[in-house]
């Protein structure tokens, strides 16, 4: 995957691409102390508007908080133009974007108050993050060995660095099973999310998901439960098990990387036909018009870069 793009939004001014450097001794590089974003940017029939940007930069300053940081010296509207700024200077129509809010200088005593935050902004081109493949045929994928973060461990509502060591484990150990994506049981033993994404089932036409205590609260897992709705479904949080997953007709997956994708098979259990399921399908066809500006009724979560 090529990540090279021109410009790096860096602290308030766009640097070249080789000058978006860090010093070694930055403490975000050696104890995962920072936050960050996926997001992504498409080409509409209005020009390339980013997906939902107001709601990916709350949620950043939201896991900025959760992890400790009190000051920012940006706005939310000033974060959500550098974005603006980023995509338009690289002169990208489909990119993902990713803002990184690090601390910079300090916090050695492991004391984020001590350190100061900095904010980074790249873009790059990419595809669908499990492959175009998958759209149609699904993916294969595993419950992991490794267990979804305890909420009390850590911030499961924040996107901290560092909680992303969890799903390096879990992902590595089930790409080498052959596997494409692993599903992680949070500490109670129920279904929590996979490594990037967050979980759906569906069985006997109603669509489950795991409650967000546990989860991260994805905003694509908003705009699909808003589009299934809207397609006249029933959307409810519940705990699920293991097994239910074996027996459901249905289980999709979302997140800005991934999108929308059905899982054709889990732990060497064919899930319904062993394709994307009819239920996912309506969603996914939905939402990838939704995503490029082509559904009226959800214009709004496509903020136009200009």
């Amino acid at each position: 995957m090529g990540m090279e793009s021109q410009f790096i939004w860096k602290n308030g001014e766009l640097v070249p691409y080789e000058q978006a450097t860090l010093h070694f001794l930055t403490p975000a590089l050696h104890y995962g102390a920072a936050v960050f974003e996926g997001i992504r940017s498409y080409n509409t029939p209005k020009g390339p508007a980013i997906f939902r940007l107001r709601e990916h930069v709350e949620r950043l300053f939201d896991s900025a908080r959760v992890f400790g940081f009190r000051e920012f010296p940006w706005t939310v509207e000033d974060v959500m133009k550098a974005h603006k700024d980023t995509v338009r200077a690289n002169g990208f129509k489909d990119c993902y974007v990713r803002p990184l809010l690090y601390l910079d200088g300090g916090g050695w005593n492991l004391n984020v108050d001590n350190g100061k935050a900095s904010l980074m902004i790249a873009v790059w081109e990419w595809g669908n993050y499990l492959g175009e493949e998958a759209l149609a045929k699904g993916i294969r994928a595993n419950v992991s060995s490794f267990t979804r973060h305890h909420v009390n461990a850590t911030m499961t509502k924040a996107k901290v660095a560092g909680n992303y060591a969890n799903s390096f484990l879990a992902k590595t150990e089930s790409e080498r099973l052959g596997f494409q994506e692993a599903i992680m049981l949070d500490p109670q033993g129920f279904v929590a999310e996979c490594t990037g994404e967050n979980l759906f089932v569906v069985r006997d036409g109603k669509i489950f998901t795991p409650s967000t205590a546990p989860v991260l609260e994805g905003i694509t897992r908003h705009s699909l439960t808003t589009i299934a709705n809207d397609l006249g479904y029933s959307v409810s949080e519940a705990p699920i098990s293991r097994d239910q997953l074996y027996i459901a007709d249905e289980v999709f997956v979302c997140g800005t990387a991934a999108e929308c994708i059905g899982l054709s098979e889990i732990d060497f259990r064919k899930i319904g036909n062993g394709t994307t399921g009819p239920v996912t399908k309506k969603i996914q066809d939905v939402y990838h018009e939704a995503i490029r500006g082509k559904v009226k009724k959800y214009e709004a979560w496509c903020d136009l870069v200009g």
